[in-house]
């Protein structure tokens, strides 16, 4: 969508872009001709004759020589190339005599001169047409080159095609069946330049025979140790006696080959061969006696596969040098030594690097370091190593070096400019066979060992500045070169080709963002805006006359010009440059083309190609003779040549120019006419910014680099203002390499969009923000230290009294400005840049309308930019303000006051504020800070941190005083102000600085002038005496108090997290805190607070392993709780339940020893037992008696498991003592005096009584009625329901109110939802969770009806179901109790009556919880009356012979009815196990005769049992068919089979049949396993089975049972019939007896304990009296 600019009016000229210039030569007389072209020009590209034109929609233009189209002559006019206007083409580019294009998919097509293969395709030496190249990635940019081409892949990879010389090795191929060197690849085909693989390539430029890639440094790389190809591994450990040998010998491939059609099968992997190079012949700038290849003297041995060299050679080599003999020529040659370093697989590179061998051995001399054996200090290995290793700086490049060479490519390094490369210690480990072995470790380690540096030396500004964003163009790059070397245009400091990429050191760290290559000369542009060029200067075309010319030079330019693009022809170079003006201007350097030969140039048009191999040969032999000379004399063809670039006087004609193109002997321009300021604008910014970034650069390497270097720096400044100087630094250059970036994207921005959409200051105008304010907040706090001061002296040492050099740089007008005065000038200077940014970003938006959403984009940007210079004003202010009050303030309290952050916002020296009631003597002294009030007073001070300060206003009308009261979480007191005016300066200023120190200020001054929040979030460490001594709190505070959630931490350790209120810990929270006995061991506690203590509900883990759970008051357990101490296989476990007072046990509780199988059930006493008691072991004793300072001692009942009794004295644990009787299993009895432990003989001094031979009647029944010695059910558990009262707002039990108690219930369920799980000591399952969400209060108030009923039943069911609700928790405690009580040892069959009680007492005292709660419920054994009898008992009409009944109750109401459905199925499991337990022999003999009698048939059975006739069915009905089965004397259960089924729910029916099979699959493992568990497996199968009834339930079953045995008997009889107990009871007997009921006695038992006595004497009360007196009568049935 184009931009909405403003229309333009009166002779405004007409928007136009792209427009194309093209001229020859530089002489004034020439004038630029254009080119009309229906599309604006994207790109261009020139070859030698001819070029390609890019427009907009993706049409390309060709011009010039076009022969392989078959036209003859030179084509001035441009031709559509109508072969690619079915693509869309993106990039072009041309070579000598073909083109390419790009297509926006990616495909690569070619047309022009294929003799090289340049063109990809295979076939004829010209391609007439564009023809696609065959790849396998997508292409983005495409150069082309004399005979060959390079393409940049969407994955940033090189791919080449053509020239061997320009494409690298010749890569394996798949198919080469024999032995030996396989063939190479045809040129043609495209290669992956595999010497670059793994980077990320930015740009690729193609001269006449070499080649150039732009590649982003990475100054740091992943370890790599297997092959990306191969994956086999690169490196190879060998581990010997005394050394260890690392080979890197493994060699792949460099190229890739593109197979047709298919890739070769991942099977089969391609060989790892390599072809040797062809050797070239030697150039005559080769020492005599030096060959490329190797010499006889220097071919490895056939036999030889090491890569490392002879030791022969090496020691020879080594021992020259020590003469002197070789340094000169290492020195001349370039290091040719790689003849001594042959590479696996038994040839020599065709050139190698010269210090291929140093690295080699400093890799080596590393490595090896203290695994060396033994020395030999004849080596002179010190010298040598002074030789390679000179500075600190040669560890990164040998670093460079291994990883360059350990793969197979073998990359070497390149001499050159390698000084700004930093230290690193060389950590590959290599072992040099036959050399290095002999070497000392002592001398390896002092040798290799680098150079120490200095902390200066490692500051940011290093250029290893990481990169601020993806889409920030990079500015660490290198650039790589690789082909024909013969005029140095591969800028290595020789003449020699290369045929893979090599690095050209000199350019590390000069931010090229751009190169160039011309024919036989190469370019690079920086980010600074210098070029640099190399190769043939043969016409002046480098920019320069120094010589050599074979490593990159700087082109002479003016001071002040600023070169942003640049392109090479064949004997020429155009720069284009920022003027003085807005508009660019442009630089011809090189040939002077004249004016005939351009004519004779025109009217060629025969023998093209011919010629052109011709002049190829002509250009390589001027080169080989011109070379080190070329700029002596002048070029060819008759014109001349520059010695250094010119300016073009026509390039101000052509308006504002945004790319130049060279080629031949050609130039072209692309420039764009200004359309109302638009592209001015975009000008202006580009070169505002890119002065910017070089005067930004050259304070770096003038001022900040030199100041960081100097020696004493440290001294001169102390370490924290030295700290500071480096941040700065580093701040300084961040900023400098963003302006970089950013002045690279806006150079690209002009050469090939010019529009908005990529300007990163709009897009990323945060990153801009951010790093000017962290700049200028460090250069702030460098001031405020007093570094500038500081750095005075070291300044005037270095620059001199007079220093011009940093007036010029900080543009400082004053005359003798003093040093520091400049330094801050200096350093404040970038902050200035602000105000052109937001100048330059307004100019631009008013080339649009207002509404536009540019428009809107570039106003926001202006007004934050302006907003952060008043900003940054206001902050040099500040920071100035600040050093200068330092500098007036005692030295004493300077030191522990100032701080770098801190900036001073006023202060009372005036007497503007004093302290009330302060002494008359007294010197009060207020200093307000950015971050804290300081209270200073003679010599001492106080800070009190803003972020916890509040500051209140005391109204003048009450006290006639201009006071402010002082909040603080330790200290409140008053300040008195001088004035009103005053008292307002301070009230303003203090709440300014708390906003802004609390960071919810805004910039502005009108967003700071609110008053500052009084909950706030901040962190505070406690002075005062007491118990917050030295804590940290970090969390809310209201007020001046710790509020809501925050973490105190003690310096001893202990840790609070949680809620707190009025400064305390009040809430939910967590305490860790460590062990008084254990350092490594900690306490936790986990719970509620109240006011700083531990008060309700919690968990305390004790660092010994105990854990008590429950119930917490002022820091101690009081209440009811749960203490587990040690763990089952641990000396001493055991559990205890119970009440707690005052951190002691006290009152009802249970304890279960684990280690000696007791459970005692009983009074406590300050932690020991005391009072009445129950105690059972797991060997069946029982006890219940007295207890005495936590011993059996008094009366007490001891009964064994033999149901042997002993009644009387104890006076310790099992021990007897006094009177008693002893009463045998038989009846037996002795009565007398005992003594003794029971189990370990007892004295007995009394009378042995058996009452059966004297016939004694009264004394039959001696054994003593269980329960009366214990403590009652009332009693138990009272701390549990006391919780549940004091929930509910009732001190005791049932005194309170019931609003209030409802208020409370509805306050914990709030409080429960909105604290986090984590938060809360009991977790909610997701089913609690949507109990709770359901949950809605019932009408409390008003008279009880049956809907009402219904309604506080069904709110009960939901509150008993959630842990938050009192009713809920109280439950949950309840059953946890209860299973405690009679689980494991307490599953004692005596214990039955105390748990039978107990249940009826939680009833009885949940029931008065609910009739508080609501209070119309009738009492127990009340009635609820039924709205439908009371319309019965209205009087019926006259003629209504009806008889008036009394009205029926239609609910009598129970707290069994009520209650027992919510909790017997939680206590079902204990409960039943004690049913099995005690009925366990009555049902064993039952369960004998139910299998003995269900053996015989119905009809005998029903005749057994005395069932009458008539009641016998004589045909019964069939499931599966609707005929009627007769019963035959030997069928088995069919008779009654529906009543037998009915009755067999009372104990499984509802069950899943796949539970009730696993359960007793259960049941029979553990029989086999287990025969002694047997019972207790049954009550568990039985307890599985029926959780889910309650006794109702069971009853209701039973009258079913009666209705279904009615229905078939009136079905049989066919008429009514009443029953008599005579004829029911004998069919009921048989139903029984059918249904096979397991343990019917413990059923029948619980249905009489718990039973509604409301229905006992009702129906179902006779029904189950049948069915109890069915169970007695199976027990004493005779089968005879």
């Amino acid at each position: 969508m184009e931009p909405q600019m403003k229309s333009s009016r009166g002779s405004v000229e007409e928007a136009k872009r792209g427009l194309l210039h093209t001229w020859r030569g530089y002489s004034c007389s020439v004038t630029p001709e254009r080119l009309l072209l229906p599309w604006p020009v994207l790109q261009v590209a020139l070859g030698s004759r001819h070029g390609v034109l890019l427009l907009e929609g993706g049409q390309v233009y060709s011009l010039g020589s076009l022969h392989c189209r078959g036209l003859q002559g030179h084509v001035t006019a441009p031709q559509l190339e109508s072969a690619l206007s079915g693509h869309r083409v993106a990039w072009v580019a041309a070579g000598s005599f073909h083109s390419g294009a790009v297509t926006e998919e990616g495909a690569v097509l070619m047309w022009g001169e294929n003799g090289g293969g340049q063109c990809g395709v295979p076939g004829p030496g010209t391609v007439a047409t564009p023809t696609q190249v065959g790849l396998r990635a997508a292409m983005l940019e495409l150069a082309c080159g004399g005979q060959h081409t390079l393409a940049l892949s969407a994955q940033r990879e090189v791919w080449s095609w053509g020239s061997s010389l320009c494409s690298g090795p010749p890569g394996p191929t798949s198919t080469h069946p024999g032995p030996g060197p396989a063939p190479p690849p045809p040129a043609w085909r495209p290669q992956r330049v595999e010497a670059l693989a793994g980077r990320c390539v930015l740009q690729v430029a193609c001269g006449s025979a070499h080649c150039l890639a732009l590649v982003q440094d990475l100054p740091s790389h992943p370890v790599v140790d297997r092959c990306c190809r191969c994956d086999q591994l690169l490196y190879t450990m060998t581990d010997k006696e005394d050394h260890v040998i690392i080979s890197d010998g493994h060699c792949c491939s460099l190229g890739e080959e593109l197979a047709k059609g298919a890739e070769p099968p991942p099977s089969e992997p391609p060989p790892h061969t390599v072809s040797p190079p062809p050797v070239r012949s030697p150039s005559p700038q080769q020492p005599p006696g030096m060959a490329p290849g190797p010499t006889p003297s220097q071919a490895p041995s056939p036999g030889r596969s090491s890569p490392y060299p002879d030791p022969e050679a090496v020691q020879e080599y080594l021992k020259r040098l020590e003469d002197g003999t070789e340094q000169q020529q290492a020195a001349v040659w370039g290091g040719r030594l790689h003849g001594l370093l042959p590479l696996a697989g038994g040839h020599a590179p065709s050139l190698l690097s010269g210090s291929t061998l140093n690295s080699l051995v400093a890799s080596c001399a590393s490595a090896v370091g203290e695994r060396v054996a033994s020395t030999c200090e004849a080596l002179s290995l010190r010298k040598m190593m002074n030789l390679y290793l000179p500075s600190g700086g040669a560890t990164e490049r040998v670093r460079r070096q291994a990883e360059a060479e350990s793969a197979a490519a073998k990359k070497s390094c390149s001499t050159g400019d390698i000084h700004h490369e930093e230290a690193e210690t060389l950590r590959r480990r290599l072992s040099l066979p036959g050399l290095l072995s002999q070497v000392s470790p002592r001398l390896l380690r002092k040798v290799v060992r680098p150079p120490r540096m200095r902390p200066l030396a490692s500051s940011p500004l290093g250029g290893a500045v990481p990169e601020i964003q993806e889409s920030f163009p990079t500015l660490q790059t290198e650039v790589w070169s690789w082909g024909a070397g013969q005029q140095g245009q591969l800028g290595h400091g020789d003449y020699l080709d290369r045929l893979q990429p090599l690095c050209i050191k000199s350019l590390s760290n000069k931010e090229v963002v751009r190169v160039a290559a011309g024919a036989q000369h190469s370019l690079a542009v920086t980010a600074q805006s210098q070029v640099f060029s190399w190769g043939s200067n043969s016409c002046g075309q480098l920019g320069h006359m120094e010589a050599p010319s074979t490593v990159p030079r700087l082109a002479k330019l003016s001071e002040g010009i600023r070169v942003w693009d640049a392109s090479a022809g064949d004997k020429h170079t155009l720069l284009l440059a920022d003027g003085d003006c807005i508009q660019p201007i442009i630089y011809y350097s090189g040939q002077q083309v004249a004016l005939e030969v351009e004519e004779e140039e025109q009217q060629e048009e025969e023998g093209c190609a011919q010629e052109a191999e011709e002049e190829e040969e002509e250009k390589l032999k001027t080169g080989r003779e011109g070379r080190g000379g070329g700029a002596r004399g002048g070029g060819g063809g008759g014109g001349g040549y520059t010695q250094q670039p010119v300016l073009l006087p026509f390039c101000m004609n052509l308006r504002y120019v945004s790319s130049v193109f060279a080629g031949g002997g050609q130039c072209v321009a692309l420039s764009d006419t200004n359309v109302m300021g638009f592209i001015a604008g975009l000008h202006e910014l580009a070169a505002a910014e890119r002065r910017f970034y070089c005067k930004l650069s050259h304070i770096k390497a003038q001022i900040v680099r030199p100041l960081l270097e100097l020696d004493g720096l440290g001294t001169a400044l102390g370490q924290v203002t030295l700290g500071l100087l480096q941040t700065v630094a580093g701040r300084f250059s961040l900023l400098c390499q963003l302006t970089g970036q950013h002045a690279a994207s806006l150079t690209t921005n002009l050469r090939r969009r010019r529009d908005l959409s990529s300007l990163l200051i709009l897009d990323h105008a945060p990153v801009f923000l951010d790093a000017y304010l962290q700049y200028c907040s460090a250069v702030g706090n460098f001031l405020v230290m007093g570094g500038f001061q500081a750095l005075t002296k070291p300044s005037l040492d270095f620059f001199g009294k007079s220093p011009e050099l940093l007036q010029r740089l900080s543009e400082c007008s004053e005359e003798n400005p003093a040093m520091a005065d400049l330094l801050v000038a200096l350093f404040y200077l970038p902050t200035q840049h602000l105000r052109d940014y937001s100048r330059l970003l307004l100019k631009l938006a008013t080339c649009f309308e207002v509404s536009s959403p540019e428009y809107q984009r570039l106003q926001e940007s202006c007004s934050c930019l302006e907003a952060l210079s008043l900003q940054l004003q206001r902050s040099r202010k500040e920071a100035e303000n600040t050093s200068h009050f330092w500098r007036s303030f005692p030295g004493k309290m300077t030191d522990s006051l100032r701080k770098p952050q801190r900036r001073l916002v006023c202060e009372s020296s005036n007497k503007a504020l004093t302290l009330l009631n302060a002494g008359r003597f007294s010197v009060n002294w207020f200093i307000l800070f950015n971050d804290a009030l300081v209270h200073a007073q003679f010599s001492t001070h106080h800070v009190f941190p803003l972020a916890t300060l509040w500051v209140e206003p005391i109204p003048e009308e009450n006290s006639n005083l201009c006071g402010l009261k002082v909040i603080t979480p330790e200290e409140t007191f008053t300040l008195l102000a001088s004035s009103p005016v005053e008292k307002n300066k301070w009230l303003r200023s203090i709440n300014q600085a708390v906003v802004l120190a609390l960071g919810c200020g805004g910039a502005g001054p009108q967003e700071m002038t609110s008053s500052p929040p009084a909950s706030r979030t901040a962190s505070y460490t406690f002075y005062k005496e007491g118990r917050l001594k030295d804590a940290v709190y970090e969390g809310r505070w209201i007020g001046g108090k710790p509020d809501s959630r925050g973490v105190l931490k003690w310096p001893d350790g202990r840790l609070y997290t949680g809620t707190f209120k009025n400064g305390l810990e009040d809430g939910v929270g967590e305490l860790m805190a460590p062990s008084k006995t254990s350092s490594n061991q900690s306490d936790y506690y986990q719970g509620e607070w109240r006011e700083g203590r531990m008060h309700g509900q919690g968990c305390y883990k004790y660092s010994s392993g105990e854990v008590y759970q429950g119930s917490f008051v002022q820091q101690q357990r009081h209440g009811h709780g749960t203490l587990r101490s040690g763990k089952l296989n641990t000396s001493c476990p055991s559990v205890f339940i119970g009440q707690w007072q005052h951190d002691r046990k006290s009152g009802y509780g249970v304890f279960d020893d684990i280690t000696k199988g007791e459970k005692y059930m009983g009074a406590w006493l300050d932690g020991q037992r005391h009072g009445a008691g129950v105690v059972v072991t797991q060997f069946g004793l029982y006890y219940e008696g007295a207890f005495k300072d936590n011993k059996m001692m008094g009366s007490g009942i001891l009964v064994s498991e033999d149901d042997t009794t002993f009644q009387g004295e104890f006076s310790d644990d099992w021990t007897l003592s006094g009177k008693g009787v002893l009463t045998l299993a038989n009846g037996d009895f002795l009565e007398g005096v005992f003594s003794g432990e029971w189990g370990s003989g007892l004295k007995v001094s009394g009378s042995y009584v058996k009452p059966h031979l004297l016939n004694l009647d009264k004394d039959k029944n001696r054994q003593p009625k269980l329960g009366q010695l214990c403590v009652s059910a009332e009693e138990k558990w009272c701390s549990v329901f006391q919780e549940c009262w004091s929930q509910l707002g009732c001190e005791e039990m049932g005194r309170g109110h019931a609003p209030q108690a409802w208020e409370n219930i509805t306050l914990a369920l709030s409080v429960g939802r909105q604290q986090p799980q984590q938060d809360s000591p009991e977790s909610l399952s997701r089913s609690h969770s949507r109990t709770l969400d359901s949950l809605e209060v019932p009408q409390h108030h008003g008279p009880i009806s049956m809907e009402r009923y219904s309604d506080i039943r069904l709110y009960l069911i939901k509150a008993c179901d959630t842990p938050l609700h009192p009713l809920g928790r109280l439950l949950e405690a309840l059953v946890a109790v209860y299973r405690m009580t009679y689980v494991g040892v307490g599953a004692n069959r005596r214990l039955l009556p105390q748990a039978v009680q107990e249940i009826h007492s939680y009833l009885g005292r949940i029931f008065q919880i609910v009739r508080f709660l609501f209070p119309e419920l009738p009492a127990e054994g009340g009635a609820i009356p039924d709205p439908g009898a009371a319309l019965q008992a209205t009087p019926p009409p006259a003629d209504s012979h009806a008889q008036s009944e009394s009205p029926r109750p239609g609910r009598v109401v129970s707290s069994s009815a009520l209650l027992l459905p919510v909790l017997l199925p939680r206590l079902y499991p204990p409960l039943f196990t004690l049913y099995a337990l005690d009925k366990e022999r009555q049902d064993t003999t039952y369960w004998e005769c139910v299998l003995r009698l269900n053996k015989q048939a119905d009809l005998a059975l029903l005749h057994f049992l005395g069932v009458q006739q008539k009641f016998w069915p004589v045909s019964v009905s069939t499931v599966t068919a609707a005929e009627k089965q007769e019963v035959l004397s030997s069928t088995r259960d069919v008779c009654f089979a529906s009543a037998v089924e009915t009755l067999q729910q009372i104990r499984w029916a509802g069950i899943p049949p796949l539970t009730f099979c696993l359960t007793f699959a259960l049941f029979w493992r553990c029989v086999v396993q287990h025969p002694v568990c047997v019972c207790v497996c049954v009550c568990v199968c039985v307890c599985v089975c029926s959780t889910t009834f309650t006794p109702s339930d069971k009853l209701q079953v039973i009258q079913l049972t009666f209705e279904e045995i009615t229905q078939e008997v009136q079905a049989l009889l066919q008429h009514d019939f009443l029953w008599s107990m005579d004829d029911l009871f004998p069919v009921f007997l048989y139903v029984v007896l059918r249904a096979r009921i397991r343990n019917l006695g413990s059923e029948v038992s619980l249905i009489e304990d718990l039973m509604d006595p409301c229905v006992q004497h009702g129906e179902h009360g006779i029904m189950f009296t049948t069915l109890k007196a069915c169970y007695y009568q199976i027990q004493h049935e005779k089968i005879t």
